[in-house]
């Protein structure tokens, strides 16, 4: 199976979920974006990791996983979210000590927030982006959206979050295909990330 690159594009706060965040990944080489539900601590601990002038004053979890690992020599080189089942992002983290590698299990949140800290690439499988990627019309506002997003995730500090993508119930369960894909195109043109990945799981499960 062939390897996608991903990006990340932003994390917007979910309206729906309390204390949940939705991490936005973009296809490097193409318009597909990745929408994952993520919790409050590990929200911030991406958005610090992509704020480089901000330090915290004592090491995050993640920032001391990569104290840890550099002072035994250990290396991220990329980060691979390699299954998707009912709704949960399952990623390795491919390590190296001594040129051998490793591969170490890891939520996806985690997984990303410490390839940011080691300038990992971040990669999915492209049936994974076939199964659960959707579109996004350019938006002239976008990049002002973006930078309002980051600042809600970065001026809310929260110290625990719920868990990554736990199942949440079937709400679209009632709806028919052809209205889940009409809700999903509204959700995508309104920038409801987190809204659109629900649905999606709900398409996808229909469709499997």
């Amino acid at each position: 199976m062939s390897l996608v690159k991903l990006s990340i594009k932003g994390i917007s706060y979910s309206q729906t979920q309390n204390g949940a965040y939705a991490l936005i990944l973009n296809e490097v080489d193409g318009e597909r974006k990745l929408p994952i539900v993520i919790g409050a601590f590990e929200a911030q601990s991406i958005a610090i990791a992509l704020e480089k002038e901000i330090k915290p004053p004592r090491p995050l979890t993640h920032d001391l996983f990569k104290n840890f690992a550099e002072r035994f020599d250990i290396t991220v080189k990329q980060v691979i979210i390699h299954k998707l089942v009912d709704g949960v992002f399952y990623s390795s983290i491919i390590c190296e000590r001594d040129k051998i590698e490793e591969i170490i299990d890891a939520r996806t949140s985690d997984a990303i927030a410490l390839a940011l800290r080691f300038n990992a690439p971040i990669y999915t499988y492209k049936n994974i982006l076939d199964k659960a990627g959707i579109y996004l019309k350019s938006n002239t506002q976008e990049t002002d959206k973006e930078s309002q997003e980051m600042g809600d995730v970065l001026s809310n500090p929260e110290t625990f979050g719920q868990e990554e993508n736990k199942p949440s119930g079937r709400i679209y369960i009632k709806h028919s295909l052809q209205e889940l894909n009409e809700l999903l195109e509204q959700a995508v043109q309104q920038e409801d990330y987190e809204k659109a990945a629900k649905i999606r799981d709900e398409i996808s499960k229909r469709e499997s």
